[in-house]
């Protein structure tokens, strides 16, 4: 595995870019073809996560009491409006912090404010190529934050239980990003999994792959977060263990 030396400038900058480009995207469909809920769930999200990042503790959020009855949805030029507001005040929020500056998150990682500047450039860059492909001109994720985009996959969702492929199977794959110089290995162990980084762990294990999945950064992620199909890949070995790294 290829080191990654992502940064919170890094992961603002991508933010800087893909939020406006979202914005753009879902003005541009309008509120029908799920857009609509695709733009309610992302600008909650947002709110919920300038709430909690900002916090200072690490200790779980309590969860807020279920409305009595569920707010109506706001006309389509108020819900395009919010989202974009939502979209400038989480940007301003999270370069406002520390990375270091104490934040829960659902991961089995460090509590810190650094987990929600890649979380957040992720779902955007995310959340902006669906928006395109509805509007039917879908661009490829940036190929540096895709590639950070893949190792948080394995390094964050995949370790936290968030894994939606099969978990009943043993081996190893390896994914390539043939445009950006990075490769992974993963060894599944049924319903456990190991980000394995052969540069520097001694391991009696066999690392010869069972599985070899190769694409553009771009494309392995979409595959993993469940966007495209595993065999938009060029696959080799058994497809299953590619298949079984979706979290998506």
């Amino acid at each position: 595995m290829n080191r990654l030396h992502a940064t919170k400038d890094f992961w603002l900058a991508a933010l800087r870019a893909d939020g406006p480009a979202l914005v753009d995207a879902v003005a541009e469909t309008g509120p029908d073809r799920g857009v609509a809920d695709l733009t309610d769930e992302l600008t909650a999200l947002l709110r919920w996560v300038r709430a909690t990042v900002t916090r200072g503790v690490t200790d779980r959020p309590v969860p807020d009491a279920p409305a009595p009855d569920p707010a109506p949805r706001p006309e389509w030029p108020e819900a395009l409006d919010a989202l974009r507001r939502e979209i400038t005040g989480t940007i301003e929020t999270l370069e406002a912090l520390d990375p270091d500056f104490p934040a829960w998150n659902w991961a089995p990682q460090p509590k810190r404010a650094a987990f929600w500047q890649r979380r957040v450039a992720h779902e955007i860059s995310l959340r902006r190529w669906d928006a395109e492909s509805v509007a039917g001109r879908a661009t490829p994720i940036e190929t540096k934050l895709a590639a950070d985009g893949v190792s948080e996959v394995l390094d964050t969702w995949l370790p936290a239980g968030r894994r939606q492929g099969p978990d009943d199977l043993r081996g190893v794959v390896q994914l390539v990003a043939t445009d950006a110089a990075h490769e992974w290995f993963v060894r599944l162990r049924g319903p456990g999994i190991a980000l394995l980084d052969t540069m520097t762990i001694l391991d009696t294990d066999d690392h010869h792959a069972r599985a070899k999945a190769t694409g553009t950064a771009s494309d392995l992620l979409l595959a993993l977060m469940g966007r495209k199909r595993t065999d938009q890949l060029a696959l080799a070995g058994d497809p299953r263990l590619v298949q079984a790294l979706r979290t998506g």
